[in-house]
């Protein structure tokens, strides 16, 4: 019952995460000022490169090729889209003219604002319930996507009001969100039928098998590049009022 759930969620997700990222590229797009088949191109790139991006790691998974490895010695295929894709799309954003010029043409509050979609990690905690994920992944990994999205939304809402601290508080949901990932991942590793699981072995985690493969694979990998690009503009602007 769960993986019938579980697949129509996250095919709903993989329509609203990618129309969100290349909706507030499309307005840092607009704002930028740069000739429109230049700043149309590197939306529709952007947008090509996340609809690919999604069957690829749908066939993968389903042939179980995202699976965590069952020897020290075997490849890393489950992280190889997972950080493959936040550093694909971190290079299109900051090691191009166009996307510099794109994403410095967003505000904090635009760049933050997707972050507010990791309320989607509560599923996990449904998954717990239901008996479809071990308590030891499924918990901390919920709990921390909600509160991400909760930071991300109190970012938001201190920026849109101009609040003095509003930036420290950007700063602070994009570290809660790294940190988030970053125990997720080892969770999920160490949950997951593999060399390197040491817990759950009643209950092995099923978050590299499709359909929940797209988390980490695909949905991940945005928020990273996201986070990434909110804390850049961060930097740039404290750079520039130490200039000042």
């Amino acid at each position: 019952m769960f993986e019938t759930f579980a697949t129509a969620y996250v095919q709903a997700f993989a329509v609203i995460l990618p129309a969100f990222a290349v909706g507030i590229l499309s307005i840092g797009a607009c704002k930028s000022g740069l000739p429109l088949r230049q700043s149309a191109t590197a939306v529709a790139v952007a947008a090509v490169a996340l609809g690919l991006w999604h069957p690829l790691v749908v066939l993968l998974a389903k042939a179980g090729i995202l699976m965590p490895p069952l020897a020290v010695t075997d490849p890393p295929y489950a992280l190889m889209p997972l950080i493959g894709g936040a550093a694909l799309l971190w290079g299109l954003g900051r090691l191009t003219v166009t996307g510099r010029a794109i994403l410095g043409s967003l505000g904090h509050a635009e760049l933050i604002s997707i972050q507010s979609l990791r309320l989607m990690g509560g599923v996990f905690l449904l998954g717990w319930l239901m008996g479809a994920l071990p308590w030891q992944f499924a918990l901390p990994a919920g709990i921390g996507d909600i509160l991400a999205g909760i930071a991300a939304i109190q970012a938001m809402r201190a920026l849109n009001r101009g609040d003095a601290k509003a930036e420290d508080l950007v700063r602070r949901a994009s570290y809660i969100g790294l940190l988030d990932f970053a125990i997720a991942v080892s969770l999920g590793i160490a949950t997951s039928a593999g060399a390197l699981q040491f817990m759950a072995f009643d209950n092995p985690n099923i978050i590299n098998a499709y359909p929940l493969a797209l988390f980490p694979e695909y949905f991940v990998p945005v928020f990273i590049a996201f986070q990434l690009f909110s804390l850049g503009a961060l930097r740039r602007n404290s750079q520039r009022l130490a200039a000042a």
